[in-house]
């Protein structure tokens, strides 16, 4: 029998270092969820395959676990979460209220809930649950005026990427506010997790930023929009998804913590194409990175740097310098998506900056981006390629749908 694997110590303290533990969501039940009238509201711009997406997915895990990286579902952990009682209650309490359902079907949804065994609710919260799935409720008059195919809990089709509600830095935690309404919820399951699973509840690791959520604050700010360059340096995207408050939060308690010494916040263009910094630039060895070759040109970058009553922020005119300073190097090599411009943003938006590295020199890339793996393969870096004709429906890559836990120092 295989020896218990060591208790959870949360750590990340780069892009690059070897890769121990990362949390996946496998495609299910939410996608099969999309349609041509919410697809929009969902945040896709097309429905999915989901049988392909989850054989796609499916290889995405064995390609990490062949390479020694211990995968944890998101469903496993939420149910495990949800096995605590009062994080069961909880939970249900805060995702059925008045407003979400109507005064007339709290209760009986809240009922309906509570109960399902722990796997089972972790189904409904994150797959949704329509009116026709509660006993009842299409009796009254919400029920009855909506429908049975309507949606009391709606379904969180992007779940798959695991790296936008939560991040690591160092040792502690990015607790994401979400900008888009449709993952709200995400939030809180996270925080079901983290408070509730057994190995993150002992771990206890600090939360530099979200411990609370307002809905309506500007300062929103998504785990694709954090790159952590090394143990004195983490790269913040301002995006379409993080506000410059949310950098500027994050940056000030990454300060007083200790955990970094400079932050880059790089300003991006405010569109679905560069929704976040890890769609247009992702580290793929300890002195290379992969960029969309527009990066230069249309981002600004700022170095924050601790003060005194004030942080202290000075315009970087040169992106390269910054990010070649951020990992400790003298010289940075870059690989674009191809030199071509129309070439340059097919793969872009494809998601071929996205890629996840497993260690030094070695990344995870969707296969369809033929002409940005060949560069990385012609600098050295070994790509290992995953199935991309349905994934990619979502916007996001591989980086996008892992939330490293554990990697080792450089």
């Amino acid at each position: 029998m295989a020896p218990d694997p060591a208790p959870l110590t949360p750590r990340v303290d780069s892009e690059i270092g070897a890769l121990r533990e990362v949390v996946l969501h496998r495609p299910g039940r939410e996608l099969r969820r999309l349609t041509p009238s919410n697809k929009d509201d969902l945040l896709f711009d097309e429905l999915v395959w989901v049988d392909k997406a989850q054989e796609e997915h499916d290889g995405f895990a064995l390609t990490l676990a062949e390479e020694g990286v211990r995968v944890r579902l998101l469903d496993d952990l939420l149910a495990r979460a949800l096995a605590d009682d009062a994080e069961r209650e909880g939970l249900v309490t805060d995702l059925v209220t008045a407003d979400t359902v109507g005064v007339e079907l709290v209760e009986r949804v809240r009922g309906h809930l509570r109960e399902l065994p722990p796997a089972a609710l972790a189904g409904a919260v994150t797959g949704g649950l329509t009116v026709g799935e509660v006993p009842g409720a299409g009796e009254g008059f919400l029920g009855g005026t909506l429908g049975p195919r309507a949606f009391l809990l709606p379904p969180l089709p992007n779940l798959v990427f695991t790296r936008d509600p939560t991040a690591w830095i160092g040792a502690g935690v990015v607790r994401a506010r979400m900008s888009r309404t449709a993952r709200h919820a995400e939030r809180r399951l996270w925080q079901a997790v983290h408070r509730s699973h057994p190995d993150f509840a002992r771990a206890s690791a600090p939360v530099w930023f979200g411990a609370e959520a307002r809905p309506g604050d500007p300062a929103t700010l998504e785990g694709g929009d954090v790159l952590v360059l090394s143990d004195r340096v983490v790269a913040l995207g301002i995006s379409e998804r993080t506000h410059p408050v949310a950098v500027e939060n994050l940056a000030a308690a990454l300060f007083a913590a200790g955990a970094c010494e400079e932050v880059l916040a790089v300003d991006l263009p405010k569109h679905r194409g560069q929704m976040h910094l890890d769609t247009v630039l992702t580290v793929v060895d300890r002195d290379a990175v992969v960029w969309w070759p527009a990066l230069p040109r249309v981002a600004r970058c700022w170095r924050i740097r601790p003060g005194g009553e004030r942080m202290i922020v000075a315009e970087e005119p040169d992106l390269r310098r910054a990010l070649a300073d951020g990992l400790g190097v003298d010289h940075l090599r870059v690989v674009t998506t191809a030199d071509d411009e129309t070439a340059a943003d097919r793969e872009q938006w494809d998601d071929g900056n996205n890629t996840l590295a497993v260690r030094p020199g070695v990344v995870v890339a969707y296969e369809r981006n033929v002409d940005t793996n060949a560069r990385l393969d012609a600098a050295g870096v070994t790509v290992l390629p995953i199935g991309s004709a349905e994934l990619p429906r979502g916007r996001g890559g591989p980086r996008c749908m892992s939330c490293p836990l554990v990697r080792d120092p450089l």
